[in-house]
């Protein structure tokens, strides 16, 4: 299957967070890429990167990063794609630099931010599910299903206990 979805991450160390990410798009079937790059080691390999993106039939982009976390920024300004950003949790301010880093865009150079660590990697691949949902009605098919599938487990785990 062709990738609809590329998921770039600014270093290796990202993968464990990222690995929910690609989960959740194998539950939904959708192809995805993985590339390693940095924004501010390989400037223009990004940027080539997120402008050839669409004529290879990415429908979404999921930038995350740690840190500086510019990565989601530099590739929304170079595409007119949907970019998701996820903080990568931090050594140094546990995450909060990189959330902040990807949240405050300028003006015009939009990205969709979700929480820092693995549950925003999971919700990015829920989101972008949900952007391509939008011209696939198979795919929204799938994501009624499952938000159904979650509420039927919480149901099931809302048990009455007697502590008597």
């Amino acid at each position: 299957m062709k990738p609809v979805v590329s998921i770039v991450m600014g270093s290796r160390s990202d993968l464990p967070t990222m690995k929910a990410t690609g989960e959740v798009l194998k539950e939904f079937g959708l192809a995805y890429e993985i590339r390693i790059m940095s924004a501010h080691r390989t400037p223009e390999a990004v940027e080539e990167y997120a402008k050839s993106a669409k004529d290879r039939g990415i429908q979404v982009i999921i930038a995350a990063a740690g840190g500086a976390a510019h990565l989601a920024g530099v590739i929304a300004a170079s595409t007119t794609l949907p970019v998701i950003g996820v903080p990568i949790q931090s050594k140094a301010l546990n995450g909060l630099d990189s959330l902040l880093s990807i949240v405050q865009m300028p003006g015009g150079i939009p990205v969709a931010t979700v929480a820092i660590g693995s549950a925003g990697a999971k919700n990015a691949g829920i989101l972008a599910a949900q952007m391509i949902a939008l011209a696939d009605e198979a795919m929204a098919q799938k994501l009624v299903a499952y938000k159904q599938a979650m509420k039927e487990k919480v149901l099931a785990d809302s048990i009455v206990v007697d502590f008597e």
